[in-house]
């Protein structure tokens, strides 16, 4: 009964309202946000928790929590507020109070007169004198009295400055005050004071004058006694200098490159680097001008008609302005009283030697019958046949100069005419470029090119860039009619390369898509051959050539290359469908083994396609023998027509063969040869195969499978060194590439088992642990268990702290949006209240203007 007395004390009353106890009513939840967490079976004993819960209630919360914890830190958190004090000796109880002031004046002395930074060089200390700067007693006058002289400014005495400017007060009471004291006599009066101060400054003034003319008299004295000395002394100087000279030091190396730098030419200042538009400018206008030279010369046209004349002409001037091709002078000489001109002997011209003796002869003939007659007036008819025989040569020679500058015309319009011009417009077609080029020397084409170029430079017209990009297409197919010629002018396409390079550098893209249109091409042409005849052969020298060009203008290293690529792919399919079936094809497929090295040199990529090649190229210059560690794969066949086409029986023309390098023209198309010819040309693609073989071999040193790829090789290598019948010079070629291939280094192992432990039996024995209590993880012992359970409480621990930064990450990207949408609310607030001013403003201004029209 007493414990249900007490049960029932402890039980709240029925009407007994909320809070009396001090807790607070709890409100009936809302269905709605009740979650009950619901098990699939009971069990007995255990401890129910969390069954039910209330997710709203548990977020709001946590919502109020964040605010008031992690907001708040949100929001100050660029917020320093601590304050420190930091007054010297404030907790310190050691130290007494006047201690303490005399220590915090010091540092604030101290913190005054330190300098504020101390990378300043350039900052002073402050000076004082009797407690006041310098500075501020350097920018105030002196005081200047009007009665004293230029050298006595700013000497007023103390008593005369406190009497006029301090008033006089202070000093007169003084004196008054020491003259009661001492002389117990009746003080003076005020104006007698002055006076006696007066007095007293005139006296003083009178006195430094009276100082200044001594200093005057005895300074001149001493300037004439010094000058009587100085007679004496004369004598004596140059061994003082002397001594001074022996007495100064040799400047050293430091001194003297210093004097050299601040003596040494300053650089100066450069022209301004052209750009690429005013060099196209300027050569455009330099071929402008050429051309239009060579017109006029071609046209016969004056030089002297273009050339400017001095406008004014100076009275002093000499017209001395000539250049004197040749000497005209003549030597003067009288004969019989007349002057006689002998010209020079060398003439130009034979015809004009012998007229102007004949004409000789007959001045001479006639002259002494002229003067025969006794009223002949030889006087004066000498007078004018002096004159006339001086007129006629100089009609001559007009005569043969004319003749002269016809010749000289006639042979520069000629010359002109063969001449090359310097403008040339840009060829619209393929055909209208072989017009320009053909029939003109290497030198010549390749200036043509280049005019072409330069007169159409993109910088200089609008449609100049779509020019130059046909440009490379019709050389391209240029340097393709040059390739099939016979013979083919690979003289030519070697000095065209240079322009091709140039327009690539400048039109990157659509050089790019003509080569590649130019591949596409040649390898539909082969897929068409082998679907009509089943095989295909090797392409013309253009496309060779047209390969060749492809890797000079692009770069061949890269990955993946627009043009490279097709490139790569267009040789690998020539090595590998087109079949060997006379020597010609021997050479073309090793010239394009040659610009397949070329192309992978940089990248050292492997290229099977080229293994294989040289290995049947290699196996066609043997002997048909049962293979031995190597197989042959298409184009090749081990026994056939061809299967022996490099091999050479004849002993003679193995001792007289000679290694030359094979020529592009044999790939062209062979003209017919002797056998002893055909022999060293097979002799020749077998040297150029060994050469490629070493190059693939220091190429692909470094490969891991080195020695497996190279393995066939090393056999028909070894059959080769075998045969005696080749020459000595190939048989050290082949034991070079033998050695080499011996000393590149093994980088691959053979493939081993992993090594491991070996796996025990199982034992049958049984395992008896000791169930501590069920239903909770065992473990062989309590500190197992311990540790377990702490791993547990890790994990948990740690999920519920991600997840709690995961939720606190959500409140500041939430509190953060709405301080945005806040901002932009405000600012559209406040554009829309300046949008509505403005409004306003217009429609006062609006009636304001009607008004004034109704007016």
């Amino acid at each position: 009964m007493g414990k249900a007395r007490s049960a029932g004390a402890r039980r709240k009353a029925p009407g007994a309202p909320a809070g009396v106890r001090g807790g607070r009513a709890r409100p009936n939840p809302n269905p709605f946000e009740v979650k009950i967490n619901r098990q699939k079976f009971q069990v007995l004993g255990r401890k129910t928790r969390h069954d039910v819960g209330l997710p709203g209630v548990s977020r709001a919360r946590a919502i109020q929590k964040r605010t008031q914890t992690l907001l708040k830190e949100y929001k100050e958190r660029d917020k320093s507020n601590v304050f420190t004090d930091k007054r010297f000796g404030e907790y310190n109880s050691n130290i007494s109070p006047e201690e303490k002031m005399m220590k915090r004046f010091a540092l604030e002395q101290q913190r005054q007169h330190e300098k504020k930074s101390i990378y300043n060089l350039n900052e002073d200390e402050e000076l004082t004198h009797y407690g006041q700067s310098l500075a501020d007693i350097e920018k105030h006058n002196d005081i200047v009295d009007s009665d004293s002289d230029a050298d006595e400014r700013g000497t007023l005495s103390a008593e005369l400055t406190a009497a006029h400017f301090g008033g006089g007060g202070g000093l007169l009471h003084k004196k008054t005050s020491q003259q009661e004291g001492e002389e117990g006599e009746k003080p003076k009066s005020r104006k007698a004071l002055i006076e006696e101060l007066i007095a007293k400054s005139k006296q003083e003034k009178r006195e430094r004058q009276a100082q200044r003319e001594d200093a005057l008299e005895l300074t001149e004295r001493l300037d004439q006694d010094w000058k009587e000395i100085q007679t004496l002394l004369a004598h004596k100087m140059p061994k003082s200098e002397n001594r001074d000279k022996k007495e100064k030091p040799k400047p050293d190396a430091y001194d003297m490159m210093v004097r050299e730098l601040g003596f040494e030419m300053k650089a100066q200042p450069s022209n301004r680097m052209k750009t690429e538009e005013e060099l196209a400018k300027e050569e455009q206008e330099r071929l402008l001008r050429l051309e239009a030279e060579r017109l006029r010369r071609m046209l016969g046209k004056d030089e002297d008609e273009n050339t400017r004349r001095p406008k004014h002409m100076s009275a002093d001037d000499l017209s001395d302005g000539f250049i004197l091709d040749k000497d005209d002078r003549h030597l003067l000489s009288y004969k019989d009283g007349k002057m006689n001109v002998e010209e020079e002997q060398s003439r130009e011209a034979s015809d004009d030697k012998s007229e102007e003796e004949e004409e000789g002869e007959d001045s001479s003939e006639e002259d002494p019958e002229e003067s025969d007659g006794p009223d002949s007036h030889s006087d004066l008819e000498s007078d004018v046949e002096s004159e006339e025989d001086s007129e006629r040569p100089k009609k001559e020679q007009h005569q043969t100069s004319g003749k002269r500058l016809t010749r000289d015309g006639q042979k520069a319009r000629e010359a002109a005419s063969t001449e090359l011009p310097y403008m040339f417009a840009a060829p619209e077609s393929c055909e209208e470029l072989k017009s320009l080029l053909s029939g003109k020397a290497i030198e010549e084409q390749l200036l043509v090119v280049e005019r072409i170029q330069k007169c159409n430079h993109p910088s200089l017209a609008v449609g100049n860039k779509a020019k130059l990009e046909k440009l490379f297409g019709f050389l391209l197919e240029y340097v393709g009619d040059l390739a099939t010629n016979d013979p083919p002018d690979l003289r030519v396409i070697d000095k065209l390369v240079v322009q091709l390079y140039n327009l690539c550098q400048m039109f990157p893209e659509s050089a790019s898509d003509s080569v590649r249109f130019l591949l596409r091409d040649a390898m539909h042409e082969m897929e068409g051959m082998i679907e009509t005849k089943g095989r295909a052969t090797f392409p013309g020298l253009d496309v060779l050539i047209y390969l060749k060009i492809a890797g000079m203008l692009f770069p061949t290293s890269d990955f993946w290359h627009p043009v490279v690529t097709p490139a790569l792919v267009c040789m690998s399919q020539l090595l590998t469908k087109c079949p060997v079936l006379c020597l010609q094809d021997v050479v073309k497929g090793l010239f394009v083994c040659c610009v397949f090295l070329d192309y992978v040199s940089l990248s050292q990529r492997f290229i099977p396609e080229l293994i294989n090649f040289l290995l049947g190229i290699l196996y066609i210059a043997t002997p048909n023998r049962q293979s031995q560690g190597y197989t042959l794969v298409h184009p090749f066949r081990a026994f056939g027509k061809n299967s022996e086409l490099l091999l050479v029986s004849d002993e003679e023309d193995t001792a007289t063969w000679q290694r030359k390098s094979l020529s592009l023209h044999w790939a062209s198309g062979l003209r017919a040869q002797t056998k002893a010819e055909a022999n060293h040309t097979r002799l020749c693609c077998l040297a150029v195969c060994l050469a490629l073989v070493k190059r693939c071999v220091l190429m692909y040193g470094g490969l891991p499978s080195f020695h497996d790829i190279m393995s066939p090789l090393r056999a028909l290598l070894t059959e080769h060194l075998a045969d005696c019948s080749h020459p000595r010079e190939l048989q050290e070629l082949c034991q070079s590439i033998l050695t080499e291939m011996e000393n590149q280094k093994k980088h691959c192992r053979p493939l081993i088992c992993e090594k491991s432990k070996p796996v025990p039996l199982k034992l049958f024995t049984p395992r008896l642990v000791k169930v501590l209590e069920f239903g909770r993880k065992q473990g062989s012992s309590k500190e197992e268990q311990e540790r377990k359970r702490l791993i547990h409480k890790h994990k948990r621990e740690f999920k519920g702290a991600v997840r709690e930064i995961r939720k606190d990450n959500q409140f500041l990207a939430r509190m953060q949006l709405s301080e945005i949408m806040e901002r932009d609310a405000e600012r559209k607030r406040k554009v829309k209240q300046l949008f509505n001013s403005l409004a306003t403003q217009e429609g006062e201004w609006k009636a304001l203007k009607r008004k004034k029209f109704k007016k």
